[in-house]
């Protein structure tokens, strides 16, 4: 069997999205460890450029994963690998750097949205791609503001959740942290399984075809590795301020 063709559009956006990334941590890095002031991060501007490439990674990894035809087997082996780097970033975080502690960060979640998918395929895959498509929107939109205590999206809350459901591990990594949590990169299931699950439903929509253009290799190349330049970035943003600041 040959192995599947790279679509080169979607490996070049998401290598725009890494690259964004890392300069944001790298901001991180500079206004929180070493003091600068830069301006907007820390207001309104900084806020949408953080929710755009978390968005956007999650948007595409769902995409992905509709589009793929790996086994079982593999969607587990793929969510387990995840899970295991997203814990290993919150063992060395809780050891290194207390302070700026990752508990249930992107990678946990995109390991656990990986498995959930794997387990619920045959569920999902039944529901037409645009009903799913305009679901996932409601609930995402509905849900975008469980984490903090309500039902409702940024600024718009319609309703308080009782307290009592935020307490216990489980329920933080489902979406519903206990009073005085702290992370510096939270992904609860909820509400971003709807994201990711948004992206899963328009690879039913938007055909392969269409994304496999090239436009630029350097950007495909990042792209294609973002797994192990993820785990690698942020020990290289700090060992490079150390160096030159």
């Amino acid at each position: 069997m040959n192995p599947p063709k790279r679509l080169a559009l979607l490996d070049g956006l998401r290598g725009i999205t890494l690259l964004s990334m890392i300069a944001y941590h790298a901001s991180y890095d500079l206004v929180y460890l070493y003091h600068r002031r830069i301006p907007g991060y820390q207001g309104l501007p900084g806020y949408l450029w953080q929710q755009s490439i978390c968005w956007t990674f999650l948007f595409l990894s769902g995409y992905c994963r509709g589009i793929s035809r790996s086994g079982f087997g593999r969607q587990l082996r793929r969510g387990l690998l995840l899970s295991g780097c997203g814990l290993l970033i919150t063992a060395v975080t809780a050891l290194i750097m207390p302070d700026s502690v990752v508990i249930m960060g992107v990678l946990s979640f995109y390991g656990i949205a990986v498995l959930l998918t794997a387990l619920l395929s045959p569920l999902l895959s039944r529901i037409p791609a645009p009903a799913g498509l305009v679901c996932c929107l409601v609930l995402f939109f509905l849900t975008r503001n469980v984490p903090s205590g309500s039902l409702g999206f940024e600024s718009v809350r319609l309703c308080p959740l009782p307290r009592f459901l935020y307490r216990g591990v489980p329920m933080m990594i489902l979406g519903f942290p206990w009073p005085g949590f702290y992370s510096t990169d939270y992904f609860s299931v909820l509400p971003w399984i709807f994201l990711f699950w948004i992206g899963y439903y328009l690879s039913g929509i938007v055909r392969p075809a269409v994304l496999e253009k090239s436009f630029c290799r350097p950007l495909e190349f990042f792209g294609r590795h973002s797994l192990p330049i993820y785990m690698l970035h942020q020990p290289v943003i700090m060992a490079c301020l150390m160096l030159f600041l």
